[in-house]
């Protein structure tokens, strides 16, 4: 969606999907369509943004921004699949870059089946996924918010080794 994405060199990604309900698990399913379908709009109503700080869910968004991505996530294929943005196929094949998508077993938004429908649009990268289990870290979960907490910081070492990675080597 960034215009310069050219000036970006790597990137790494945690719990990206495409956020369609379908792709989560039955009960998942239940509760993100309760949250769209009536909490979200209660709240909206309300406060005139989506309250997600009220929840516990994370940062409060516009009303926009809510309305956009609850569209999205109306569709399979996230917004590859809305009308109203045909030109994200042609904007994603653009993208050429080393790219890492991670993505934890147990994150019920986003797991690894979502990322990979959202990642096969970015025809031109050199793309690298991998898919993680909690356990192996000492976690008892990670869902879709845990890798940014403080426990979770076992999971950045391979972060920082990617990115390191693709940095240019110097000659001695």
């Amino acid at each position: 969606m960034l215009n310069n994405h050219q000036k970006v060199t790597a990137a790494y990604t945690f719990g990206t999907g495409a956020g369609w309900h379908g792709w989560m698990p039955m009960l998942e399913r239940l509760k993100v369509s309760f949250m769209w379908n009536i909490i979200a709009p209660i709240l909206t109503r309300y406060k005139g943004y989506l309250g997600w700080s009220a929840l516990g869910m994370g940062e409060d968004l516009p009303l926009d921004v809510y309305k956009q991505w609850k569209r999205w996530c109306s569709f399979p294929h996230y917004f590859f699949h809305d009308p109203q943005y045909p030109e994200m196929h042609e904007k994603y094949e653009q993208i050429s870059m080393p790219l890492k998508a991670v993505n934890a077993i147990d994150d019920k938004w986003a797991l690894p089946h979502s990322r990979d429908v959202f990642m096969a649009y970015y025809k031109n990268v050199t793309l690298h996924t991998a898919d993680i289990d909690p356990k192996e870290f000492g976690l008892n979960e990670i869902g879709h918010m845990g890798y940014f907490y403080a426990a979770a910081s076992g999971l950045w070492d391979d972060v920082f080794s990617f990115f390191t990675s693709q940095l240019p080597k110097t000659a001695n």
